[in-house]
């Protein structure tokens, strides 16, 4: 399966009889699979349907899934309100009778607010049956849309990713070259610093001894192996058939652990210098993962 990213869009519109609509579908990175569905009043049992699509085809991240629906005005019944018409006329009815105002006219108090109701025909429960299914199959074509849209990012964080795994691996193997020679390097070192405070006396047993001790404490060879794993690990997660956002995740944090470690043994600056760099190439690989379901 293709790699696949969190965010994405999609918008599908629609009709039936005298309503038209529009689904909007959108998401962005999560830990966990989060569904909220939007719609208007009397629509409410499409959430099952946003909730149910969503779950069919995402693992991971926050989906907003907002329906705009209305209906053809021509299919309203309008009337007059009495109740409201009289309120108006009873209201003016002293500054008429004063001469402040002219007696209103028909067209003007058919123009005031409330005075023309319009009534919405009521559907059937067949018919509103088939326009439910109808917004459901246009909110299944956005989160289809939404999916397409979330593996073509991941279609482009693939390589990017993977260039980062590259990359963690070319410093893991500049690192075993250095850290090779750290053992002599530190006999060297310590039997130099015993010279100076010895002189001639400085037993070469004891600085064997010593420089030993010091190449066991430094030795990197374990957090290199495990390295070396950890590439292996991340590239049969990005070609594999499952979502691997989480996995990603935590093998980045391993990443971290093992650099870290190899910092804090080196004993040379050109190898610090090197997991100094394999660190920020990590940071940037998990930030990159949070993108990935």
């Amino acid at each position: 399966m293709a790699l696949s990213g969190m965010t994405g869009f999609a918008r599908v519109e629609g009709a039936h009889g005298a309503w038209s609509w529009a689904v909007e579908a959108r998401s962005v990175n999560g830990r966990n699979l989060e569904t909220r569905f939007r719609g208007p009043p009397g629509f409410e049992t499409l959430d099952r349907a946003a909730r149910d699509g969503a779950q069919a085809r995402f693992q991971r991240g926050q989906l907003t899934v907002n329906l705009q629906a209305k209906r053809a005005e021509a299919t309203g019944l309008s009337q007059v309100s009495v109740e409201t018409l009289e309120r108006y006329l009873k209201a003016g009815a002293p500054y008429v009778a004063t001469g402040m105002v002219a007696k209103p006219s028909l067209d003007g108090l058919l123009a005031l607010r409330g005075v023309i109701e319009v009534r919405e025909e009521e559907d059937d429960s067949e018919t509103r049956a088939a326009l439910e299914a109808a917004m459901a199959a246009s909110i299944a074509q956005a989160l289809d849309g939404l999916k397409v849209a979330r593996l073509e990012e991941g279609a482009a964080l693939t390589p990017v990713l993977n260039g980062q795994v590259d990359t963690i691996e070319t410093l893991t193997t500049q690192a075993g070259a250095e850290a090779a020679g750290q053992p002599a390097i530190l006999k060297d070192r310590f039997a130099r610093r015993m010279t100076e405070l010895l002189g001639e006396s400085a037993s070469e047993e004891r600085i064997v001894q010593e420089a030993a001790a010091m190449a066991v404490k430094a030795d990197v060879r374990e957090e290199l192996d495990r390295l070396v794993g950890h590439v292996s690990g991340a590239r049969a997660l990005l070609t594999g058939e499952a979502a691997a956002g989480r996995r990603l995740d935590f093998l980045s944090q391993e990443f971290m652990r093992e650099s870290n470690t190899l910092c804090s043994k080196s004993a040379l600056s050109s190898l610090t210098a090197i997991g100094l760099e394999l660190k920020a190439t990590i940071e940037q690989f998990r930030e990159q993962v949070q993108n990935v379901e």
